[in-house]
């Protein structure tokens, strides 16, 4: 699957900087994040820049922080050969087994089921 290319709906994507600013951290600390797959991003438009899925992102009470579970589940993915851009599309695709995609599932607290799925993805 080409970068750029998701079968989900994204409604917002980040760059670098836009992601340091809404967790309100340095732009070395995202990058630190996306090197660990704490946060996973994938290269779009005519620069080639690094973009975030927006959705990873959640809102708390005081500030906003990175979806814990994201890591696990990318970790598992990596582990079975995907490559960023392929966890990040497997991520952002509609799933049958879920009510939306595996980020939107995260997102709702369903990381065992998320988890399951992960370690059948081919």
């Amino acid at each position: 699957m080409r970068c750029g290319d998701y079968p989900g709906a994204v409604t917002e994507w980040l760059s670098v900087p836009e992601c340091a600013e809404a967790l309100d951290v340095s732009l070395s600390r995202v990058r630190e994040l996306l090197k660990e797959k704490r946060l996973m991003s994938v290269r779009r438009g005519e620069n080639n820049a690094i973009y975030i899925p927006a959705g990873q992102i959640m809102e708390g009470e005081t500030a906003r922080y990175v979806l814990a579970t994201v890591h696990g589940t990318a970790l598992v993915l990596a582990d079975s050969g995907f490559s960023d851009d392929e966890i990040v599309a497997w991520l952002l695709a509609p799933h049958d087994q879920l009510e939306g995609t595996p980020l939107d599932a995260l997102r709702a607290g369903q990381r065992a089921h998320v988890r399951r799925l992960a370690q059948t993805a081919i």
